[in-house]
């Protein structure tokens, strides 16, 4: 359903977008090399512009380029289309494992940066919704995806990734409802076909890439993290969709039983405080001291042999 769906969105936005003569569709998961680009690939693509949340043009050398004599690298994870349900659980499982505090426990210093391939507009809804905490740009041309060696391709892959903490059909239901909530916007997101990948420059070079093979090819977090020079570790459980519906539920339930509690407890007030309550309260008093006392004339009566009837009588 979801492939449908991306795929007529996809054609609607492509078609409008695409310089004639273009290729790069594929179908499938495609071979594709991890060979990091070169001092002379770097070069070709390093005055593209890549836009912050302002729509602010930035040359795409100054995300990994620094003017101190420190060494530095940087991280550059290029996503889907910003509505991709697929990459939004991988930045929200990376950002989880890989935080900015344990960043600046590396010995060299190190960042991380977010490209997405849709209009600037949309970085502030994306950030909310991943949690990330890393500075997200736009690349709405796709020139630096496509000089990268990046491809373009709609199949799902033959298994379901381990950053994916949601499952699948909760992605899918992230995913239509951002995208309706986005109404329009919802054509700004992005090339759904477009692929991305992860890129580790150091010093202004590449020491490492890995290019998607298809929408859910992201690099496994504890890959990623052997790569910055942490542990291999997983990331940590996150707080899922149905997770979150249990324990709305049980805490809905809770709340209902404490709210009968009070109901109960404020009707035996008021029935208390009406007269018609301290008249019922007089009557069941008297009852209550009637029966005690013919409780206390049964118990005497038995013990002197003699045993009172309720009409007054003795046998």
């Amino acid at each position: 359903m979801v492939i449908a769906r991306e795929y007529f969105i996809s054609m609607a936005v492509d078609t409008m977008t695409r310089p004639k003569g273009s290729t790069g569709e594929f179908k499938g998961d495609i071979h594709v090399n991890d060979n990091p680009p070169t001092k002379n690939d770097l070069d070709k693509v390093a005055e593209l512009p890549v836009l912050d949340v302002n729509g602010k043009p930035h040359a795409f050398r100054s995300l990994y380029t620094s003017d101190s004599n420190e060494p530095s690298r940087v991280l550059i994870i290029f996503i889907r289309h910003f509505f991709c349900g697929n990459c939004q659980e991988y930045l929200r499982s990376l950002s989880t494992s890989i935080t900015p505090d344990g960043l600046k426990s590396l010995p060299t210093r190190t960042k991380v940066i977010v490209i997405g391939c849709g209009q600037p507009d949309l970085i502030t809804m994306y950030a909310r919704e991943t949690e990330c905490p890393y500075p997200i740009y736009a690349d709405p041309s796709k020139n630096l995806y496509a000089q990268l060696g990046m491809i373009r391709t709609l199949d799902l892959g033959p298994r379901s990734p381990q950053y994916m903490q949601y499952s699948l059909p909760s992605a899918i239901v992230r995913a239509i409802y951002q995208n309706l909530k986005a109404g329009r916007s919802a054509f700004r997101g992005g090339d759904y076909w477009q692929v991305g990948g992860e890129f580790l420059l150091e010093d202004g070079r590449a020491s490492w890439c890995h290019r998607m093979r298809n929408t859910r090819d992201h690099t496994e977090i504890p890959e990623t993290r052997r790569q910055l020079g942490l542990d291999g570790a997983q990331p940590p459980l996150r707080k899922t969709f149905s997770s979150g519906i249990r324990r709305s539920s049980s805490q809905l339930q809770r709340r209902l039983s404490d709210r009968r509690k009070s109901w109960s407890r404020s009707r035996d007030r008021m029935e208390k405080s009406s007269p018609e309550g301290s008249m019922m309260e007089k009557v069941k008093e008297n009852r209550r001291e009637e029966e005690a006392s013919e409780r206390s004339s049964n118990e005497e009566s038995k013990m002197s042999g003699t045993a009172i009837t309720n009409d007054g009588s003795s046998r």
